[in-house]
């Protein structure tokens, strides 16, 4: 598949997300209103909301290409009858600076891309989704929703230029960026196209091929609900897909599943790491009930002990909490192993008020030795 056509596949994909809470009835509570990621709310409910944006902004770092060749496409979907349903809508801005206004059915609003150039000769592209529409103070959420730009995602895209990784926090150019309501990330190989998403992912991220579809999901597992959907009655299905021909669609798809394709999503392990450094091994110092690990490991000649403090240093693409922390002193309280002799650190954050709730408890953090700094 190409670039294009997998982009285009994945931007589908986490538009739909959350649509609707199946394999919930159209009567159930959970599908009463939309439940999707990155809203843009009306500006009179963002100013009485702290937690709700009436504005998108993303900002990236490209270098090279053309300036008008550069496109954004923002797209969204719109609340359209009653419970759940929603119409998908799509800007196209080419070149930059541009703006394009947009009023779907009194769904008001704007997107726009600026350029700023930068010392070392990139530049910044700043792009902005903002809703405009009026609305009385006061509204409660469900009402609000039915003003806003629901599931809100940006593609920037520029064919011959290459954009820096969103997550290479130690650029200081990719750290001046301010993104707000967005978590942009590298879409494509060629790093030509970054994703603005409305939830977190890697750079690259990827369909697994496994995958039977979209399923409006809200990020649930896929085996779990395709099993659901086969337990539902004739009659339970037939009232979920009369309300929505999008929702008939899914769940006809996730009905035909066969029981060798469910078993497929059951789960698949991708070994990417290399090779693991030679570690010494001395099976005496292993205490006497292995769940506790061992007392001591030496990994590329550095010597790891129970009890020891150490510097988190989480790597790029690992979890966001590890990422938040970045520079903590943390306690080792086990060392484990596995078959691969590969060595696997569990801490507790010093100065976390549940700590020792959490060392009581065995509720630790894994972390690689190559993840964590031990003091000289």
């Amino acid at each position: 598949m190409s670039d294009r056509a997998h982009l285009d596949e994945l931007l589908d994909s986490l538009l739909w997300e959350g649509y609707a809470l199946y394999p919930y009835t159209p009567g159930a509570t959970k599908n009463a209103t939309p439940t999707p990621f990155g809203i843009v709310y009306p500006p009179a409910y963002g100013a009485e909301q702290s937690a709700a944006f009436d504005h998108l902004q993303l900002q990236c770092v490209l270098g090279g290409g053309d300036d008008a060749e550069l496109s954004v496409k923002a797209v969204f979907l719109q609340a359209t009858g009653d419970r759940h349903k929603g119409d998908a809508h799509e800007i196209v801005l080419t070149g930059a600076p541009s703006e394009e206004p947009f009023d779907f059915d009194g769904l008001r609003g704007a997107v726009s891309v600026t350029l700023i150039p930068l010392e070392d000769g990139r530049r910044r592209v700043s792009v902005r989704v903002e809703n405009h529409t009026d609305v009385p103070p006061g509204l409660d959420r469900a009402h609000a929703l039915r003003h806003s730009l629901l599931s809100t995602h940006v593609v920037v895209q520029a064919p011959r230029g290459r954009f820096t990784s969103p997550l290479e926090n130690k650029d200081p150019a990719v750290a001046g960026c301010e993104n707000a309501n967005t978590f942009p990330v590298l879409a494509t190989e060629a790093d030509d196209a970054i994703l603005g998403a409305s939830i977190v992912l890697p750079d690259h991220p990827q369909i697994a091929p496994e995958s039977r579809g979209s399923l409006f999901d809200g990020t649930e597992i896929e085996e779990a609900l395709l099993l659901h959907v086969h337990t539902l009655s004739d009659a339970e299905r037939a009232e979920i897909a009369a309300e929505d021909p999008k929702v008939a669609e899914m769940i006809e798809r996730a009905a035909a599943t066969t029981p060798k394709e469910i078993m497929s999503l059951h789960g698949r392990m991708e070994m990417h790491d290399k090779p693991p450094a030679r570690i010494q091994r001395d099976d005496s110092r292993l205490p006497p009930d292995p769940r506790e690990g061992e007392r001591e490991a030496i990994v590329d000649g550095v010597m790891y002990r129970r009890g020891d403090k150490v510097t988190l240093r989480p790597g790029q693409g690992g979890d966001p909490y590890d990422m938040m922390l970045d520079g903590r002193t943390a306690t080792v309280e086990r060392i484990y192993r596995d078959t691969n002799d590969k060595v696997y650190l569990a801490v507790t954050v010093d100065g976390d008020a549940a700590q020792e709730l959490l060392r009581d408890s065995g509720r630790y953090l894994f972390f690689f030795p190559p993840e964590v700094e031990v003091p000289a």
